[in-house]
């Protein structure tokens, strides 16, 4: 469960941001740039590709904190998501990894629009609990895959499994996902 003051803390820091305050961008990145260089982190894997991949979101979140609407999802996962598109969009174009869009091998690519969408969702509590009734596996696989944007090769490593098992949990945990969510 996030912490309520961190959220709130949040959403009032992007509003400082988007009326101009001075200082509300210094504050926002000092209390949330370990988490979301976190997050570059797990995509990019390289401390100096994070770094600039921080550098590029927090350049988006000043220019677009105007666009941001707490009835619409929380603040973290907005962040998060700036986050996420600016480090995916680094890897690709460092071209670290291709997806290669064959379905049979599940390396479908996903557009970073549509996870932004999803993670500034009004419905993203009803997510986050049917993501926690998924069995670990299945709930891991997802995470990894699409909030630290691994492939499925990347998920098999650092798992220790074979790529096919890795594969079938996602698949099956995005199905019960899908059911869960209808």
């Amino acid at each position: 469960m996030p912490d309520t003051n961190l959220a709130l803390d949040a959403a009032g820091l992007i509003r400082g941001v988007a009326a101009g305050e001075a200082g509300a961008l210094r504050r926002l990145y000092d209390a949330h740039s370990s988490r979301l260089f976190g997050i570059a982190m797990a995509i990019l894997r390289d401390r100096d590709a994070a770094a600039d991949a921080l550098h590029d979101a927090v350049l988006k979140i000043a220019g677009r904190a105007v666009q941001f609407d707490p009835l619409r999802g929380e603040a973290g996962a907005w962040l998060g998501a700036i986050v996420r598109n600016a480090a995916l969009d680094l890897a690709r174009a460092r071209g670290r990894e291709t997806p290669i869009d064959d379905p049979s091998l599940g390396d479908t690519a996903v557009a970073p629009e549509a996870l932004e969408r999803l993670a500034e969702a009004q419905e993203s509590v009803r997510l986050r609990d049917c993501l926690a009734a998924l069995e670990a596996n299945n709930r891991e696989g997802i995470v990894l895959a699409f909030v630290h944007g691994l492939s499925h090769a990347q998920i098999a490593a650092r798992l220790e499994m074979p790529l096919g098992t890795v594969k079938a949990w996602i698949r099956r945990g995005l199905a019960r996902l899908k059911g869960c969510l209808a």
